[in-house]
C-alpha cells in the first residue's frame, strides 16, 4: 500500500533532478475563481513524467539494472524513463506508438533510449513490451500503475501545499491514473479539505467510466487530440486510489481542449499538449464547481508537435469566436460580394478568403453561394455580423 513517507522519499530523491515548478497565476482562465497553472509543462523533459519513472528506476534493485528496463508510453513517460536510465547507466527500450508525436519520439532517442514503434495506441504499445519482457526478461516500468511511479508523482501534491498552503481545488488530467493517483493521495492525506478534480477527454473517458460502474471497464477505442491520456483502460492501482481519494472525474471535449491551449498561449505564454491543457479547460469551461475558489490547475506536459500545434491554434480560434465561416446565398449578378464585404468590413470583421459556389443543387439557377472566413473578435462578434447581414437582405445559410 502507498504511504506518505513513500511520497516524501520521493520527494528528496528528485531533488536536484526534476525541477521544482513554478505557480502561475492565471486571472483570466475563470473570472470567477482564483486559477493559478501549476507548470509542469516547464518540467525538465517537457512534463511531469520525468518524477515517477526516475524515482521508479532509482528503488530499482542492482540484479533489476542489469537487466535494463523497458516500458510503453504515448511519449512523455518514454522521456522520463530514457532520462532516468541514462542518468543510472541502464539500457532503456521504449515502445511508443507509431502515431506519437515526432518530436516526443526524437527526444526519446535523444535522452539515449531505444524506441519500438508499434501500430496502434498506447494499449497496443503497451501489449508489445510486455511481449518483449517477457521474452528477454527486462525490468519493466509501468507508466501509472505501479506505487513507485504513483509516489513520484505525488511530490507534486507536495510542491502545491507547500507554495499554496491555502489552495482550495486542485485540477488534474486523467490518462492511466498515476498522476492523480499520486497528487491525490499526497494532497488528501495532508490536507483532507482540498478538493481533487480529475479531467479527461471525453474520446477516451476510461477512468470516468470506471467510477461510474464502480469496476475497471476497458474501452474499445479511443480518439482525441489529448494523446498523452489516450489510455483505454485505468491500472488497478490507480482505479483503487482514485475511488478513494478524489472527488469527481469530469470530462472535455477536443474543441475545449483546443481553446484551452489556445488561451494558455495567447494569455500565459505557455505551450501545452492536449493532455496538459484538459484541466485548464475544465476551469474555463466551468465543468467542477470552482466559483469564488483557489484554484490550482496542473499544466502536465508541453510537448507537441509544431504542426499540430498549428491544427490546434486553428480549432481553438473557432471553438473561441475568433474564426467563423458564413455561408449566404445570393443572386448572382454584380455587387452582391462587395456588398457582403460592406456590411462585414463595416462591424470590424476581417475577412481571410473567399470561396464562389455557382453550381450547386441547393442554389437557384441565378443563384450562388459563397462562403466568407473571416477573423472575429468573439462569439458576441459573429451575433453581430450575422444580424448585421440579415438586416441588409442577406440569406445567411449559417
Amino acid at each position: 500500500m502507498l504511504e506518505i513517507n513513500e511520497i516524501f522519499n520521493a520527494a528528496r530523491v528528485l531533488n536536484g533532478v526534476a525541477r521544482h515548478t513554478a505557480l502561475v497565476a492565471a486571472p483570466q482562465i475563470n473570472p470567477e475563481a482564483d486559477v493559478w497553472l501549476k507548470t509542469e509543462n516547464l518540467q525538465l523533459t517537457g512534463s511531469f513524467k520525468l518524477r515517477g519513472a526516475y524515482y521508479k528506476i532509482s528503488q530499482l534493485s542492482e540484479e533489476e539494472k542489469a537487466r535494463g528496463v523497458i516500458a510503453c508510453s504515448a511519449g512523455n513517460h518514454a522521456q522520463g524513463v530514457a532520462l532516468g536510465a541514462t542518468h543510472n547507466g541502464i539500457r532503456a527500450l521504449i515502445c511508443l506508438p507509431a502515431g506519437a508525436p515526432i518530436s516526443k519520439v526524437e527526444a526519446t532517442k535523444g535522452f539515449g533510449a531505444d524506441v519500438c514503434l508499434v501500430p496502434g495506441v498506447y494499449d497496443d504499445a503497451y501489449a508489445k513490451a510486455c511481449e518483449l519482457r517477457d521474452k528477454h526478461g527486462y525490468t519493466f516500468v509501468h507508466p501509472f500503475d505501479d506505487e513507485k511511479v504513483i509516489a513520484g508523482q505525488g511530490t507534486i501534491g507536495l510542491e502545491i501545499l507547500n507554495d499554496m498552503p491555502d489552495v482550495e481545488a486542485v485540477i488534474v488530467p486523467v490518462g492511466g491514473g498515476g498522476l492523480i493517483s499520486g497528487v491525490a493521495f499526497a494532497i488528501k492525506t495532508l490536507k483532507p479539505d482540498v478538493k481533487v478534480y480529475g479531467v479527461q477527454s471525453s474520446g477516451a473517458a476510461s477512468m470516468v467510466v470506471s467510477l461510474h460502474d464502480g469496476k475497471i471497464e476497458h474501452l474499445n477505442s479511443v480518439s482525441t487530440i489529448a494523446d498523452g491520456i489516450a489510455v483505454k483502460e485505468p491500472g488497478v492501482n490507480t482505479f483503487d486510489i482514485c475511488s478513494k481519494y478524489v472527488d469527481e472525474v469530469v470530462t472535455v471535449s477536443d474543441d475545449e481542449t483546443a481553446a484551452a491551449m489556445l488561451a494558455l498561449i495567447e494569455r500565459h505564454k505557455l505551450v501545452a499538449e492536449g493532455a496538459g491543457a484538459v484541466s485548464v479547460a475544465a476551469a474555463m469551461f466551468n465543468k467542477v464547481p470552482i466559483k469564488g475558489k483557489k484554484v490550482v490547475c496542473l499544466v502536465s506536459g508541453g510537448n507537441i508537435d509544431v504542426t499540430t500545434l498549428s491544427r490546434v491554434i486553428n480549432k481553438g480560434l473557432t471553438k473561441s469566436g475568433r474564426n467563423y465561416t458564413f455561408r449566404i446565398d445570393l443572386d448572382d449578378k454584380p455587387g452582391q460580394l462587395s456588398g457582403v464585404c460592406n456590411v462585414i468590413a463595416e462591424k470590424g470583421g476581417n475577412i481571410i478568403s473567399v470561396n464562389h459556389e455557382r453550381i450547386n443543387a441547393s442554389t437557384s439557377i441565378n443563384g450562388c453561394i459563397i462562403s466568407v472566413e473571416l477573423e472575429t473578435r468573439n462569439a458576441d462578434h459573429i451575433d453581430e455580423i450575422r444580424h448585421a447581414l440579415d438586416g441588409a437582405g442577406y440569406k445567411v445559410l449559417n
